[in-house]
């Protein structure tokens, strides 16, 4: 299984926030530090800010910064919210699937198992979690030494 870059650039993008917690930060910011790009982070964002994670400020002087508290973003309901398709396999979706045993295979329900249990990992995890003070500045070191700011 590999999550969606939409899913992977969320995590981030809430990571980065996270260590600038507080700051107004721009979206090319983000994209410096990650080496990805700006126009795929724009759509993020918007994620983001629709389910409640971030605020966007528009404008010249506006950016991005994180609405809710570290400890109350669960990585599991991010990883849902931005993953369009967590289907594991074609048979998730019956009126797509087109695999002649799925009504009678046994393996669906232990992927979707499988599935379950990564999520309820991810759901034991918050923001908070993967940024100590410690991590933070680790964190910030990093971003610095990426982007030499």
């Amino acid at each position: 299984m590999q999550l969606s870059l939409h899913a992977d650039y969320s995590l981030r993008t809430l990571i980065y926030l996270g260590t600038y917690e507080g700051k107004v930060v721009t979206t090319a910011e983000i994209s410096r530090a990650y080496g990805i790009s700006k126009n795929h982070l724009v759509r993020v964002m918007h994620t983001l800010g629709e389910h409640g994670h971030i605020d966007v400020l528009p404008g010249r002087s506006g950016g991005v910064r994180l609405r809710r508290d570290p400890k109350e973003i669960r990585l599991g309901q991010v990883v849902r919210e931005a993953e369009p398709n967590m289907r594991l396999v074609e048979c998730f979706d019956m009126p797509t699937n087109t695999c002649p045993i799925a009504s009678v295979c046994g393996l669906t329900k232990h992927l979707d198992a499988a599935l379950e249990a990564f999520l309820r990992e991810l759901d034991k995890l918050t923001l908070a979690d993967l940024l100590s003070a410690e991590g933070k500045k680790d964190l910030a070191r990093v971003f610095v030494q990426i982007t030499g700011a």
